[in-house]
């Protein structure tokens, strides 16, 4: 990409605005998450420094290694969880990040319940939900969703804000983003965690209240470390 990042960033933000506009929504009603897995410190300081504050990480190891520092220099950024998460990873992520997009099980529940508990800490929190049945996508499945969001809710004491969901790669997005908007009226939730890079503005029209795009403002991804 030959433009810089504050042209990429300017750019992206244009296009969620101008989605707003055509799905009649107010300005400003989706927050950009820039992923910035697999990409350096560096990149991700070139973001703040372009006025963006948001951020989205796949993995806690990798988030832990890159964001202390920058947390530090900026206290005003909200990092988001957005990759699996394991039940021995609960303490850190919850220490580490401001929101988790990826409860998926009652046992990651329990895991983060417990550790907001021990930590103080309120996390905004998304159960994922695995809308096109993928054996190997985590999330759950759609026809159990609202059950598990009333056990998140029952059992674990956690204040479910949306749900987030991953299209399969070979199908249209708009069936999807549809279904995880149902599910999440069902549900009583507003938050909406959906589209990428390709899609998100289509997930816009659809009511996405975050988008997670990566690859568009930082470039493509290094082959190896996803």
């Amino acid at each position: 990409m030959s433009e810089t990042v504050s042209e990429r960033l300017t750019a992206i933000k244009g296009k969620v605005a101008r989605a707003e506009r055509r799905a009649g929504r107010p300005a400003g009603s989706v927050s950009l998450i820039a992923v910035s897995k697999t990409f350096p410190a560096e990149a991700a300081a070139e973001v703040i420094d372009a006025g963006h504050r948001i951020f989205g990480e796949n993995r806690v190891q990798e988030a832990k290694a890159k964001w202390p520092a920058l947390q530090e220099a900026h206290p005003d950024v909200d990092l988001h969880l957005i990759g699996p998460l394991q039940s021995n990873k609960a303490k850190e992520a919850v220490a580490l990040f401001d929101a988790i997009h990826t409860i998926d099980r009652d046992k990651i529940a329990k895991a983060v319940a417990t550790e907001m508990g021990r930590q103080g800490r309120a996390l905004k929190l998304f159960v994922q939900i695995n809308t096109g049945e993928e054996e190997q996508k985590a999330g759950i499945p759609p026809r159990d969703a609202v059950a598990f969001l009333e056990r998140c809710r029952s059992e674990h004491g956690l204040a479910i804000e949306g749900l987030m969901c991953i299209p399969p790669v070979d199908e249209a997005p708009g069936p999807h983003f549809a279904l995880l908007r149902k599910l999440a009226q069902e549900a009583g939730v507003g938050g909406l965690s959906m589209g990428m890079s390709s899609d998100f503005e289509t997930a816009v029209e659809f009511g996405a209240t975050h988008v997670r795009v990566g690859s568009a403002l930082f470039g493509e991804r290094p082959p190896i470390g996803e």
